[in-house]
């Protein structure tokens, strides 16, 4: 053999065996192949890898049309949307599970409201996609068998619904509703919702973690005013029993003698499959014949170059899991430490918080989870901005949970840092339905972060005062019932007295059936049963809120707590701010509890109610929140009522408390400061405008005062002329 032949058979061998030695090494690396990821925030009749069925069609404004809101001769209609591709769910040869991820905004608009039905949902079914003869109706496209009927082989699914029609086979009394069905139309998983819920603009979230088996779904109502509701579910579902190896997803929807027309307007989806377990190496054949040295020769060269591969893979490997353990390793350590240095303020003890690490409360977070749930903190996930930082909208996709995420300002001052410390320390040893949740906590890379679980219909200022929900006068008394159940609980049913100190709506976050749920702890503290009012050195809160002896003498209660508690009354009753600048007056300064007590002495308190309630309110109730407002607020703290008895009196039909007919005029020790440079809330010294609200947009990020609807200049007084006016 020629000397040429045999070097060309060597390279050649040699180029096979690196090329053998380069997919072995690949194979050690995450399989691609079968992940799926496409996204389309318009369609039209050129879009790619859209399959339409039955009434689906492509609409002039870029959206899809699934049924065209009229119906056909017959009775009802029914379509589909699919990807045309197929998905693989899972894999046969390994047993892998996809985690899958989509997200696509969508709109129903019924006909008539008095007769609408029946609903659309997202699917997974088995590949391809196959209209059934008659879906229509109840069976929203997805399957024509009897309801209680039980996929099997190709014909199985597992579906999202958005049923705005109450079958029997549907949850009890409710007729819009979230479902997940698997192979049968009967869910196994309900959420039930307001009615007219699903009208309208709506987008949703539906996530599977393969790790978990938790199927979650978020519904994100937007109402005509702007404002925005989210709905949560979630069940666990075993897609690898539930489904077949490839899938085909998309969206269906019928009506059956109703009419309604359902719109998808934007559609994204993500699947990816966890790293695969390096394939087992095979014996080799045995090679012989003319080429032997070049084979041999390669083969070396490909061992050679795979040897390196391996080794720099493994180097790269090892050095990334040692950079990971020691970076949480130093968060682990930073949060054991955290605000322990510098603080030696009277008001608080500067214990350790190393105990929230045990038993079944919040749990540090690494910090590379949340910035992953918040998708790097991106602007349009931020839900507020505050005077110490910023809360984020997030997904902690391990858990499967929609939380608030609240980022402290990397320049945080000394107080921030406390609030941070404190609200830790307190609310996460607390357990009551009417408090916020504390879900985890952060603190590392120079950060520091709370979890808290997301309150989806934001603060009860916002309704008040701002472009929220109109808050009817049930839904008033809910509110101040489920805040004075909060309230109890601090104060007389945990092991010790729990002072929150900053009650006011700003801090009442309100759930999706507008339950009152108390946040923001950060300057909370714990004060014994037995010990009564505690001294701080600085008076924290916010001007119109605090308690008058606390601005004076310093001083701080389970009272000074009911002082505000009883304002927050009077201000869901009247629908007014505690302050605000009078229109006719130059330095007038409007004081809510003033203004009521001079009715009360005029026997006219229902004049107080708020004008945009229209009278519709029962008279005795709006009297009694208003009596008790005003009892909450007497001037002399000995005067008030426990929360206990404050409640007692809400709930009751009992005589009223007798108040006198004039505010009686306080009188307390001598302060211990002046007024002016005395004041803290909980976003720091009050520099703006008391009558101007912050731009934060969620109640978990504390306001400073705001406007009244009355107040027209409110830019032109500071905080302390108006403490100067309220307490001096």
């Amino acid at each position: 053999m020629a000397v040429g032949e045999l070097v060309t058979r060597s390279s050649v061998a040699a180029a096979s065996a690196s090329a053998i030695a380069c997919l072995l090494f690949l194979g050690f690396l995450p399989s691609l192949a079968t992940a799926v990821s496409f996204s389309y925030s318009t369609f039209s009749n050129g879009t790619k890898n859209i399959t339409l069925q039955g009434s689906a069609a492509i609409a002039g404004d870029g959206w899809i049309e699934i049924t065209t809101g009229s119906n056909l001769p017959s009775g009802g209609t029914m379509g589909r949307v699919a990807y045309s591709p197929p998905v693989q769910l899972w894999d046969a040869a390994t047993g892998e599970v996809a985690s899958f991820t989509t997200r696509f905004s969508f709109n129903i608009t019924p006909t008539n409201l008095d007769n609408k039905g029946d609903g659309m949902a997202f699917f997974l079914v088995g590949y391809p996609s196959r209209m059934p003869d008659t879906a229509d109706g109840g069976a929203l496209g997805l399957t024509s068998r009897t309801f209680d009927a039980v996929m099997s082989g190709d014909n199985r699914f597992v579906a999202v619904e958005f049923d705005t029609f109450n079958n029997s086979f549907d949850p009890s009394a409710t007729y819009d509703h979230i479902g997940v069905d698997v192979n049968s139309i009967v869910s196994v998983q309900t959420e039930s919702l307001p009615s007219f819920s699903l009208t309208g603009n709506m987008a949703a979230i539906v996530d599977y973690n393969s790790s978990s088996s938790i199927l979650s779904v978020q519904l994100v109502k937007t109402w005509t005013n702007g404002s925005t509701t989210l709905y949560n579910l979630s069940t666990t579902v075993d897609l690898k029993i539930a489904l077949p190896e490839k899938v085909s997803v998309g969206f269906s929807a019928a009506t059956g003698s109703s009419l309604e027309l359902h719109q998808l307007h934007s559609w994204y989806f993500n699947s990816s499959f966890q790293q695969n377990p390096p394939p087992a190496a095979q014996p080799s054949p045995t090679t012989s014949g003319p080429g032997l040295a070049g084979v041999i020769a390669g083969a070396t060269a490909g061992g050679a170059l795979f040897v390196v591969l391996l080794f720099a893979m493994i180097v790269v490997l090892v050095r990334r899991r040692r950079s990971k353990k020691r970076r949480e390793a130093e968060e682990a350590e930073e949060a054991r430490h955290v605000g322990l240095a510098g603080d030696d303020d009277d008001d608080d003890d500067g214990e350790p918080i190393v105990e929230i690490e045990m038993g079944m409360g919040p749990r540090q977070i690494p910090y590379h989870e949340l910035v992953e749930a918040t998708k790097s903190f991106a602007a349009e996930e931020k839900l507020g901005q505050g005077g110490f930082g910023a809360v984020y909208r997030g997904y902690l996709r391990e858990q499967g949970l929609a939380v608030a995420i609240k980022r402290f300002a990397k320049d945080s001052s000394k107080q921030g840092k406390k609030e941070y410390r404190s609200e830790i320390k307190v609310i996460s040893r607390l357990r009551h339905r009417n408090l916020v949740q504390l879900i985890g906590w952060c603190h590392g890379r120079d950060e520091l972060l709370l979890v808290y679980e997301l309150v989806p219909n934001r603060s009860l200022d916002i309704h008040l005062h701002g472009n929220g929900t109109f808050l009817t006068w049930p839904m008033r008394v809910k509110i101040v019932l489920g805040l004075g159940s909060a309230l109890f609980y601090l104060h007389e049913e945990w092991e010790q007295c729990v002072v929150h100190r900053d009650i006011k709506p700003s801090n009442v976050m309100l759930d999706e059936s507008f339950n009152a749920k108390l946040g923001d702890f950060g300057l909370a503290r714990f004060i014994d049963h037995a010990v009564g009012m505690q001294t701080m050195t600085a008076v924290s809160g916010t001007p119109g809120y605090v308690d008058p002896e606390c601005v004076i003498t310093g001083r701080a209660s389970s009272e000074s707590d009911v002082y505000s508690f009883g304002i927050v009354l009077l201000e869901v009753a009247c629908g007014r701010r505690p302050m605000s600048l009078q229109d006719n007056q130059k330095n007038g300064i409007f004081r809510l509890v003033e203004w009521v007590w001079d009715l009360h002495g005029q026997g006219d308190v229902i004049s107080a109610a708020d004008e945009r309630l229209n009278g519709d309110y029962d008279v005795s109730e709006m009297e009694r929140v208003i009596t008790v407002g005003l009892w909450c607020a007497h001037p002399d703290p000995s005067a008030r009522p426990s929360i206990r008895a404050a409640m007692a009196m809400l709930q009751s039909s009992g005589q009223l408390p007798v108040l006198p007919a004039k505010m009686p005029v306080p009188t307390y020790a001598p302060p211990v400061a002046s007024v002016e440079g005395l004041f803290t809330s909980s976003t720091g010294m009050l520099s703006s405008s008391a009558t101007q609200s912050s731009s934060t947009t969620s109640g978990y990020i504390t306001h400073t005062s705001s406007s009244s609807n009355t107040s027209t200049s409110a830019g032109s007084k500071d905080s302390s002329s108006l403490l100067k006016h309220q307490y001096l």
